[in-house]
């Protein structure tokens, strides 16, 4: 014979030998985690619109709260300009107004009726009313 018996078997390069052990990977599916819900939670994330610092500090002073049914129409909002190509928008819900970057989906500044009289809004080009 001519030792065929005595080799060792062949393991394809780049593939762990099948030991019996659960790998790294095998874990983090039976966490119950798989990669389309992480990812679809991170976009989730990213598609809600943001305050910048300004917008927060201009919703304090005027004592302007939001309920979550109002962020989600902002973010609707957001969105519908987003769909027409605006790149800043000037959201209208009831007697508050927003300005939005789009791109970010970012409120930059939000103001209501008493601020909203004899105001000039510039470097918007597209306006949604709620």
């Amino acid at each position: 014979m001519n030792g065929i018996y005595n080799q060792r078997p062949i393991i394809p390069v780049g593939r762990p030998a099948n030991t019996g052990k659960t790998t790294e990977k095998q874990n983090v599916s039976n966490t119950g985690s798989s990669f389309d819900s992480i990812l679809q939670a991170e976009v989730s994330k990213q598609s809600e619109v943001k305050f910048s610092k300004h917008a927060m500090e201009r919703l304090q002073a005027r004592n302007i709260s939001l309920s979550k049914d109002e962020i989600g129409k902002l973010n609707n909002a957001v969105n519908k300009a987003a769909e027409k190509g605006v790149k800043e928008t000037l959201i209208l819900m009831g007697n508050t107004a927003f300005i939005a970057n789009v791109k970010s989906k970012t409120i930059i500044t939000a103001a209501m009726d008493e601020n909203l009289k004899e105001n000039v809004f510039t470097n918007i080009d597209g306006a949604v009313i709620i």
